[in-house]
């Protein structure tokens, strides 16, 4: 039995069934608590917030009120809650304003009030709240130096969340002594909910030291504003034997290694062997490229790991380091197309053996495309097209090699996100 014809076709099939396994539709309803005694109030942040605030809109029995913030053109047409549209991965005045509107709906809380909290990825930049003496403009700074310094995501939340009024557990904290049940759709390798949109209702385990050893070790020039909060003591975190965060319960609700295995199914169904790598593949995106292509090789030419037909199923969030920009170049791009360029020039046309790779909240960095797909005469077209796959490279510019041969994956917003989905297709036996 063979796939699709066309594995342009399989490849697709596969992506759509990784982010429909991560839809709020079905994986909110399930995990709802019960209503409480008092006010129910919902508050949130992330790419999914909104779809996760709709879902929990159509399946409460009571009253409730709320309000989230998510990525402009994220929304959903929710009635009670409000959702507010703001910027990432770089915060502005929209998820500031819409930070302190969350701060100040949760004071006054009882005992006998609940908070639900719906918390996905890019939670970090939308729900901008400055610590004490620092500014926007100091967070915008400090999240820009860090998406450009290669560290991995679990690095760049630590630093966020100490910067933060409401990051690494204090919004929790500012709900005591209310109940506080927090739904967390995963976006980061290994599903740490203190990790996921810095964990505002998590209690840190990381401390402002190992933001400032994260700050020395990348050399990120910060604001002095920001050297000084990190080098006072009130910029620690909540702990977990913190009081206030005692009446908090957190439920992770999808993950990548569901969407994984649910594109692992969709293969089976058409005869096609899979291999779940995981869900924690991290690192650069040109090197884990080259890695995944020789796997995709070994099994193409010795039938190991896997014999043809197969594929290699895995997720994860790698980096792109940009280093030093010289004058005139203009990265593009994400770190799934970063991947797939070089994955293809590591392939260099092998027969047979082809890929897709795309965020699953339906963009890949800051351009329009959720991804792109790579097939075994993608550097052939290149070149007719007058495009130098490893110059491209170089400059960081995947989103316009791709474009230039006409196999981006757009799919707008899909209204979820567990983060990066990678399917290497190895079609026969060479």
């Amino acid at each position: 039995m063979t796939p699709k014809t066309d594995p342009k076709d399989f490849l697709r099939e596969l992506f759509q069934a990784a982010f429909d396994a991560a839809n709020p539709d079905l994986c909110v309803p399930a995990n709802l608590p019960l209503p409480p005694r008092g006010r129910t109030l919902v508050v949130g942040a992330g790419k999914a917030a909104a779809s996760m605030a709709l879902a929990v809109e159509k399946n409460w029995p009571g009253d409730l009120s709320g309000l989230v913030v998510t990525r402009y053109g994220h929304g959903a047409p929710c009635r009670r809650i409000e959702v507010v549209e703001a910027s990432h991965p770089v915060p502005d005045a929209a998820g500031q304003q819409a930070a302190k509107r969350i701060l100040q709906s949760v004071q006054g809380l009882t005992e006998d009030d609940l908070v639900i909290a719906l918390i996905s990825g890019g939670g970090s930049a939308l729900l901008s709240a400055p610590a004490e003496g620092l500014t926007l403009e100091d967070k915008q700074a400090v999240n820009r130096a860090l998406l450009a310094s290669g560290a991995a995501i679990q690095e760049m939340n630590c630093v966020r969340k100490h910067l933060s009024s409401m990051k690494g557990g204090r919004l929790a904290q500012a709900c005591y002594p209310a109940r506080v049940f927090t739904l967390v759709i995963s976006d980061v390798p290994g599903d740490d909910p203190a990790v996921v949109a810095s964990g505002p209702t998590v209690p840190d385990t990381t401390t402002r030291e190992d933001a400032l050893a994260i700050i020395r070790r990348y050399n990120i020039e910060v604001p002095t504003a920001v050297m000084n909060w990190l080098s006072s003591p009130e910029s620690e975190t909540p702990k977990s034997d913190d009081p206030r965060l005692a009446r908090c319960e957190t439920r992770t609700i999808s993950t990548a290694q569901a969407s994984l295995l649910a594109a692992a199914e969709v293969a089976r169904a058409h005869g096609v062997t899979p291999l779940v790598l995981g869900d924690m593949i991290e690192g650069e995106s040109a090197d884990a490229g080259k890695v995944l292509a020789g796997i995709a090789k070994a099994c193409a030419i010795n039938g190991t790991p896997l014999a043809p037909p197969c594929v290699l199923l895995s997720g994860g969030e790698t980096t792109v380091t940009l280093g030093q920009i010289k004058p005139g170049q203009k990265p593009r791009g994400g770190r799934n197309s970063e991947f797939l360029l070089s994955l293809a020039i590591a392939l260099d046309g092998m027969p047979g053996i082809h890929a897709v790779s795309g965020d699953t909240d339906g963009i890949d960095g800051s351009e329009d495309n959720a991804g792109a797909l790579v097939t075994d005469d993608t550097l052939a077209r290149a070149r007719a097209a007058g495009i130098d796959a490893r110059h491209m490279l170089d400059v960081h510019d995947a989103y316009g090699f791709f474009h230039g041969i006409d196999d981006l994956i757009v799919t707008g917003p899909t209204l979820t996100n567990v983060n990066d989905f990678r399917a290497i297709y190895v079609e026969k036996k060479v």
